[in-house]
């Protein structure tokens, strides 16, 4: 009986753990910048090789139905910052700065004790074209959003980038996504053996335009040159995650380090259909080509063995997620709240969603629950999908399900109609949004920046921008 009794009580102690992760170390966010959903060699992409990635997502819990904030990089950058809708937050597209009224996750984890850090691409800044180094007089770069230290650029950046490093211009030498892991891993050893940490690294990688090294791309010779030099570039941050994993080991860190890993928005259309793994549409629509996206969550003491989930979650629970973990008082962040805890999930305990995913972008709408999607596109047609049965969209199921419809379409409109409130600044302590908050622009026609454009025409990634007006198409997505 004693036995017996010892017995139950360690799976007592199993299940309580199991159900109730405890308080991480070190967290680590880590985006890709346009790779898509397929773009991943678990994916059975018929070209591209993720040997460390692959290795990642069989350890970690593995999103397959994981959504970016937003069908462009800015509008999920303020998701993940705030837990919140990018409409919410007036991010309406790529280049809007995020509001300084809004709470975010980063000046949270601070006020929880963790020394925060940015690497690489910020883009919420509401500054246009390819990436160029964050001012330290910015008034939306990263310090001004809760982070204690940054090396960051504005937008997309490739090989050989020059960074801001807390508003100091530094060139570097070599891949983009090596050099920020590199740097950030270098920041790990100075001050994770005495402090908790919380990281936020975000490539520059696959976005065009596509800059690899006849190594990376020799594996796709027989490709065109714009796949050789995208898929170069995948090979280099695949590399890259790789050098991160174990630098987390080396360091003595990775079992309490939650490493969440995801891309910005769905991949690029014209790269073929194996970049969105045959879903719909592609980056820039909210269609699931555009939205769904590769998503890996590994925490070794927490998540023991790799699983796969197909409960949808997406950025937009980054925030909640970690706030339960952390312990963070509500004061934390604003309400409404789009997101919500994946906490249940990691613990393997979790059996659905409490409230669906809401889109709203470049005026299309989009509701995504367990099984359906609503999607309105942009001359307001509505049309209804079974994602279970259906995950490419192509069978309308609205007509033949008018209550199905009607209910999604009740839910989305429920929804939009707060959106709305909170775009026009309501949830703020003043009512309204802030009249100094600015809008969207290119660095070339900002004033500050005037003094560096002669150089900068001297690089080759800010020729395109410098050519053109950093608009999307031009350079500025």
């Amino acid at each position: 009986m004693k036995a017996l009794f010892l017995l139950l009580c360690f799976a007592l102690t199993l299940t309580t753990a199991r159900s109730a992760p405890t308080k991480p170390d070190h967290v680590i966010l880590v985006m890709a910048d346009d790779q898509g959903w397929g773009q991943m060699g678990y994916m059975g992409h018929p070209h591209l090789k993720t040997p460390h990635l692959d290795e990642m997502a069989a350890a970690s819990l593995r999103f397959d139905r994981f959504y970016s904030g937003g069908c462009t990089c800015s509008p999920t950058r303020a998701s993940v910052m705030t837990g919140r809708s990018n409409e919410r937050t007036g991010v309406m597209e790529h280049g809007y700065p995020l509001r300084l009224q809004e709470k975010t996750l980063a000046s949270a984890m601070r006020g929880a004790g963790y020394l925060t850090a940015h690497f690489g691409k910020w883009h919420l800044n509401g500054l246009r074209g390819a990436g160029v180094p964050i001012l330290k007089t910015d008034l939306h770069g990263p310090g001004a959003f809760g982070f204690d230290h940054w090396l960051s650029v504005t937008n997309f950046f490739d090989r050989n980038p020059l960074l801001s490093r807390d508003g100091e211009f530094t060139p570097f030498e070599g891949d983009s996504s090596e050099i920020v892991v590199a740097e950030a891993l270098a920041h790990l050893k100075k001050y994770a053996a005495t402090q908790p940490t919380f990281s936020v690294i975000w490539y520059g990688t696959p976005h065009d335009p596509f800059v690899a090294t006849p190594e990376d791309r020799a594996p796709f010779a027989a490709l065109s040159e714009s796949h050789q030099n995208q898929y170069g570039e995948l090979v280099a941050m695949d590399r890259s995650i790789g050098a991160l994993r174990a630098g987390l080991r080396d360091l003595g860190i990775a079992g309490n380090t939650i490493l969440w890993f995801c891309s910005d928005n769905g991949g690029l259309a014209k790269m073929g259909p194996e970049t969105v793994g045959g879903l719909r549409a592609g980056k820039g629509t909210l269609w699931e080509g555009g939205i769904r996206v590769p998503g890996l969550l590994e925490w070794p003491e927490q998540i023991t063995s790799g699983r796969r989930t197909d409960l949808p979650a997406g950025t937009v629970d980054m925030f909640p997620t970690l706030a339960e973990l952390v312990g963070l008082p509500a004061s934390s962040w604003i309400e409404p709240q789009d997101g919500i805890s994946l906490v249940p999930l990691i613990a393997d305990t979790m059996t659905g969603r409490s409230r669906p995913l809401y889109f709203r972008q470049k005026g299309e709408g989009a509701l995504v629950e367990a099984r359906y999607k609503y999607h309105r596109d942009r001359n307001g047609v509505a049309s209804v999908y079974d994602l279970v049965a259906d995950p490419a969209e192509t069978n309308d199921l609205s007509a033949a399900q008018p209550e199905l419809s009607k209910r999604l379409a009740d839910a989305y409109q429920s929804w939009s109609e707060s959106a709305d409130a909170s775009l026009a600044g309501t949830d703020y302590p003043e009512g309204q949004v802030d009249p100094n908050h600015p809008g969207d622009r290119s660095w070339i026609e900002a004033p500050e920046y005037a003094p560096y454009l002669e150089d900068f025409a001297k690089r080759p990634e800010y020729r395109k921008t410098l050519a053109g007006d950093g608009k999307p198409g031009k350079g500025g997505e």
